[in-house]
């Protein structure tokens, strides 16, 4: 066969994969979720919108989640190709304080590359950077900013939040104690259906939170 030949073959599989159909990635041509608070058991939801959580010694809460199924081209081995991201607003910093300010949300919401906003507490004015120097902050979703994170590296977003992957009940457990009785606070949760090549659909929610 000549070489012009070969260049034609390659050029038409070329010509085919470029041209391949990726369908809708839900199986009802409507991609949907809900997310809800699970735990403890008589949490409720509001006229006003809120989740009001009764704090009776308990040190975690569980957001619990429905996600619509994928299509067969988005599953693999059985293994469903969706992903959802858990974050939270809410931090918790040494002993006796805490404060809520979306440093590195899910949802893109951050403070300026320099760590400059400065938080109020009583008659005194934290700045970020001097709590990652002293003591990194836990966020109640279970992670932690140090003086050493990268806050604009390429990977940077995959190192906040708590992921849930190839699951249709994605759910998380959120850090909760006795001071942070009478606050509120917000849950932010991504979901991606098709977390590979393909069609893509995010969906976001947040759920508003009061601890009672």
């Amino acid at each position: 066969m000549k070489i012009h030949q070969y260049f034609l073959i390659s050029l038409f599989f070329l010509g085919c994969e470029e041209d391949r159909y990726y369908p809708y990635p839900c199986k009802d041509g409507k991609c949907n979720s809900v997310f809800f608070v699970d735990e403890p058991k008589n949490s409720r939801l509001d006229e006003n919108g809120y989740w009001r959580i009764p704090y009776q010694g308990l040190k975690y809460f569980t957001v619990k989640g429905q996600v619509d199924e994928l299509q067969d081209d988005y599953v693999v081995n059985e293994v469903p190709l969706v992903e959802t991201v858990f974050d939270s607003d809410y931090w918790v910093w040494i002993n006796n304080l805490s404060f809520t300010i979306p440093v590195y949300s899910v949802l893109s919401w951050f403070t300026d590359g320099e760590f400059n906003n400065p938080i109020p507490v009583g008659e005194y004015t934290i700045y970020l950077t001097d709590i990652f120097d002293n003591e990194p902050p836990l966020n109640i979703t279970g992670y932690q900013i140090t003086e050493n994170t990268c806050m604009d590296c390429p990977y940077t977003p995959t190192l906040f939040g708590s992921y849930s992957k190839y699951t249709y009940k994605p759910q998380h457990s959120f850090y909760m104690d006795e001071r942070m009785v009478g606050d509120s606070l917000k849950v932010f949760v991504k979901v991606i259906f098709n977390s590979d090549i393909g069609e893509r659909v995010e969906m976001e929610h947040v759920l508003n939170i009061i601890i009672d």
